[in-house]
């Protein structure tokens, strides 16, 4: 498999980045960012571009891939709707149309989150747009659309979280969520779990379209090659 990343540099990111550079059916991974994501690798392939609105200069770059694995995203935190509208949906769709035309065969894996309102029409500003953004994705004629809403992930392998309050938070809690994870592994998830999950939703390519947390667990869990 040929795997697109976008987002590698976040945390769900970093560890998706790390289980397909580890996975041995996956030929190349190529991540496409504004900033290099600091790491090298036979397999691993990087396009820097600093507008991902227009990727019109880079489109002999990005056809023939098995799957896209969108974990770009920021914090709904202090931004108006509008902002957080044009960053979520409007670059989650500009990124989807470009690529469509070039990969009628792929298999698109979005990171949406906890929580995401399908109806649009909730109180919660970030849920009603990431519901409008997974419901737009599954309009569209991509061979399979997976949408993971993970809730809790613990970093693994030295993978860690670009949002500052996270990474002030997480060693507060490591010790609760380490004993914590083993005996509730569909609530609390690991960066490998989420990882391993999208490249099997890439190798099945077919089946569920919105996985919670138990459902990413299980599905990483499963031998599909």
């Amino acid at each position: 498999m040929r795997i697109l990343i976008l987002g590698a540099t976040g945390m769900v990111g970093q560890g998706v980045l790390r289980e397909a550079l580890l996975a041995e059916d996956v030929t190349e991974v190529v991540v496409l960012g504004r900033t290099p994501v600091g790491k090298s690798a036979d397999k691993l392939t990087e396009i820097v571009h600093s507008n991902l609105f227009d990727l019109s200069d880079i489109e002999s770059r990005l056809g023939n891939f098995s799957a896209c694995f969108f974990c770009l995203g920021v914090s709904s935190f202090g931004m108006s709707e509008v902002n957080y509208v044009h960053i979520t949906y409007g670059l989650t769709l500009s990124v989807a149309h470009a690529l469509l035309p070039l990969n009628p065969m792929m298999t698109f894996v979005y990171v949406s989150g906890a929580g995401t309102d399908s109806t649009e029409r909730g109180k919660t500003m970030w849920a009603r747009v990431k519901g409008k953004t997974e419901n737009a994705l599954l309009g569209m004629p991509f061979k399979a659309v997976y949408l993971f809403r993970p809730g809790i992930i613990q970093p693994l392998h030295g993978v860690k979280s670009k949002t500052r309050a996270y990474r002030l938070l997480y060693p507060l809690l490591w010790p609760f969520i380490t004993v914590l994870r083993p005996l509730i592994p569909g609530v609390i998830l690991t960066t490998e779990n989420v990882g391993r999950a999208m490249l099997n939703a890439a190798r099945r390519g077919e089946g569920d379209k919105v996985l919670e947390s138990k459902d990413i667990y299980r599905l990483s869990r499963k031998n599909i090659l």
